[in-house]
């Protein structure tokens, strides 16, 4: 009996405690504040991940789930060839040819220019009958001549290696264009990869090409620079050789210019 009494009067006691217990509300204004704070992170850092998101998908999607790709493909590409006429014979098909394709020997481009009257053994043999002047002057003649046979074979050879390999490039660049404009959503990030590698590579071999093609330009000004300056050259010695032996007339009418010359001309 006295065992219950104190059951009864424990269960009284831990219900009056509880009651008093749930009667408080203990608060904490440092904890509350800094549970607001973390709050308010947690959905800006939320807003941000989902606009990153939103981002990345759409930069994710290709360019062909937007807008047809086929208005930047190019129509009527300049080929890498030279145009021969149909049915007509022409007597420069070979050195079209060799521009097309090469010529290392240069037989194309002797077949079509001016050959020289005599070999290099005769030459020679004039050369050590002229005077010394004159044998100068057709020394620098004949080395002015040398070098713009060997520029104009070398750059014919290397001009037709360049469209014969600019063929195989522009069929790479076609394949290439058909894989970029290629509308299909199956390709991986990989194959896109892969294509920005291949458009680099392409582009590389003709920064390459354009680089030779200036080259030989650039030889080619040397050569009728050296044609200009022994011109120029010839006219001055000329020039210097009547001063000084034309005496004050000659002085005065070169002074003068050509105008002079060709008001004073008369017929001899």
């Amino acid at each position: 009996m006295r065992r219950r009494i104190r059951i009864a009067f424990l269960l009284v006691g831990c219900s009056l405690g509880l009651s008093s217990a749930w009667a408080f509300v203990v608060t904490d204004p440092a904890t509350t504040t800094r549970n607001a704070v973390t709050a308010v992170l947690k959905i800006r850092l939320l807003d941000t991940l989902t606009e990153q998101h939103r981002r990345l998908h759409q930069m994710a999607t290709r360019l062909s789930a937007l807008t047809n790709l086929d208005k930047y493909l190019l129509v009527d590409v300049p080929r890498w060839r030279v145009y021969r006429f149909q049915n007509v014979n022409l007597y420069a098909n070979p050195y079209s040819e060799a521009l097309n394709y090469g010529d290392p020997q240069g037989l194309a481009y002797q077949a079509v220019t001016r050959q020289r009257p005599v070999n290099a053994h005769q030459v020679t043999e004039l050369l050590g009958a002229l005077p010394p002047a004159a044998r100068a002057v057709v020394r620098t003649e004949l080395a002015t001549l040398d070098l713009a046979d060997s520029t104009n074979i070398a750059w014919t050879d290397q001009n037709g290696q360049l469209r014969s390999n600019g063929k195989r490039q522009m069929e790479a660049i076609d394949a290439l264009e058909r894989d970029v404009l290629d509308p299909s959503l199956t390709q991986s990030a990989t194959a896109i990869l892969d294509k920005i590698s291949a458009a680099a590579l392409i582009e590389t071999g003709q920064k390459q090409s354009r680089i030779q093609f200036l080259s030989g330009i650039i030889e080619q000004l040397v050569v009728d620079n050296k044609r200009t300056r022994d011109t120029e050259a010839a006219l001055l010695n000329m020039q210097l050789e009547r001063l000084r032996g034309g005496g004050e007339e000659a002085r005065s009418g070169w002074l003068g210019g050509a105008g002079t010359d060709l008001r004073t001309w008369r017929q001899p």
